[in-house]
């Protein structure tokens, strides 16, 4: 009998029938608050009307006009859109399927415009699962092991994770930055690398926002010594952090920007935005892909910039991420085995730590098993899964955010207590 990979396992036991804004409906009819949103990808909230009714009007008129072939209107929209929320200068745009294709996709263009072959990856990123943006995944070793050799030509250096290295943030960002510029004195010479990329928020690697320092360092020497600054807001991107675009709370701006996830609200879409100058450096036929850019999802991600905009699910982010915060920590307060809360707007965690301080995956576990019991759905992350997760759809009310947090204490309750649950 076929069945899916047994390795495919669900975070959950929901099966999910139906989804309506932040909830999703199980085929028992259980109603649960989803403060997971597909990982991020659901910005807007599970079939919102705009979104749903653009798409069914896309699929009656055109589902795939192959974009290296023929234009269609949708996409002509969507490159309009998004000019509209770039930052100054980024004002070349390529469309492919995913965050892996995406994020392979700026550093092709790097190497290709730099002509050097080394790329700089912060240690505790995630990139994607592809070979090369596996290569450049420092989270987990579950996303990397067991298919090498990866792509050479990839050096990692430290990300300012104050919390795991028991230092405060200018602590932890000097540090960085110290090691950063070591790096290149002793393993990737500047007139090797190509670019470093980076999440303004570790993902995968725990929800830890990076710091206006040392994103400014970055910055610096880009420009000092010629390579270019990637920034990776597959997660960070549409508003998630309460900002349109996560690295916008640090006061730089990338050379390549990589979007995907909430860019179409659950289509699978995403792309890179460049200057023109620099796109203009991709060699001849290095950019294309079957369905990239894809009509139904352009139509859809046009119908989610226009949401995002109308109902200002940006400024809805920032205010329902700081009334979210603030439950979390009066929660974490009162629980020792909660060691941090942290995160930006709508990307916010609690990591779970044992009597000594060390991860303690085995307590996360219980308690986002708990919460499912209540009705809250949620994931985990860092590289023990020693991290809870939260990332709501940005169409989110205080109410909604109350009984997320109802539901966050009695699981945290729960999964803490000693006999567990």
């Amino acid at each position: 009998m076929t069945a899916l990979s047994p390795h495919l396992r669900q975070a959950t036991p929901v099966v999910a029938v139906r989804g309506e804004g932040v909830h999703l409906y199980g085929e028992d009819g259980r109603r649960y608050l989803d403060f997971t949103a597909g990982i991020g990808v659901t910005s807007t909230g599970h079939c919102h009307p705009s979104v749903v009714a653009a798409a069914q009007e896309q699929v009656g008129t055109l589902v795939h006009g192959q974009y290296t072939t023929v234009m269609h209107p949708p996409l002509r929209r969507l490159v309009e859109k998004l000019g509209e929320v770039l930052p100054p200068g980024l004002d070349s745009l390529f469309f492919t399927n995913s965050g892996s294709e995406a994020v392979e996709a700026a550093l092709r263009l790097a190497r290709q415009a730099t002509g050097r072959p080394n790329v700089l990856v912060c240690h505790g990123g995630f990139h994607g699962r592809t070979v090369a943006a596996a290569a450049m995944t420092t989270s987990g070793i579950r996303f990397r092991s067991g298919f090498s050799p990866l792509m050479s030509g990839v050096v990692v250096t430290p990300f300012p994770t104050a919390y795991r290295y028991g230092w405060d943030e200018e602590t932890a960002t000097r540090f960085a930055l110290r090691e950063l510029d070591y790096t290149l004195q002793t393993i990737s010479s500047p007139a090797d690398t190509a670019a470093v990329i980076v999440e303004p928020v570790l993902g995968e690697g725990g929800y830890v926002p990076a710091t206006r320092a040392f994103l400014e360092g970055l910055r610096e020497r880009a420009d000092r010594h010629g390579f270019l600054l990637i920034l990776d807001e597959v997660q960070t991107g549409v508003g998630r952090t309460g900002r349109f675009w996560g690295h916008q709370h640090f006061g730089v701006v990338p050379d390549i920007l990589v979007t995907a996830k909430g860019l179409a609200s659950g289509f699978p879409l995403s792309g890179i935005a460049a200057s023109e100058e620099l796109m203009a450096k991709a060699w001849p036929g290095s950019q294309g892909g079957t369905y990239g850019a894809n009509a139904v999802a352009c139509a859809a991600a046009c119908a989610t910039l226009d949401v995002v905009r109308d109902e200002k699910l940006v400024e809805n982010a920032e205010a329902m991420g700081a009334r979210l915060r603030l439950g979390l920590e009066a929660v974490a307060e009162r629980t020792p085995a909660i060691g941090d809360v942290r995160g930006l707007g709508l990307m916010l965690a609690g990591e779970f730590v044992t009597e000594d301080g060390e991860p303690d995956p085995e307590t996360a576990a219980r308690v986002q098993r708990a919460a499912v019991d209540e009705g809250l759905l949620l994931l985990l992350c860092g590289a023990w899964n020693q991290v809870v997760r939260m990332i709501p759809a940005l169409v989110i009310d205080e109410a909604a955010i109350d009984e997320g947090l109802r539901a966050w204490e009695n699981a945290v309750a729960a999964g803490t207590s000693p006999t567990g649950r």
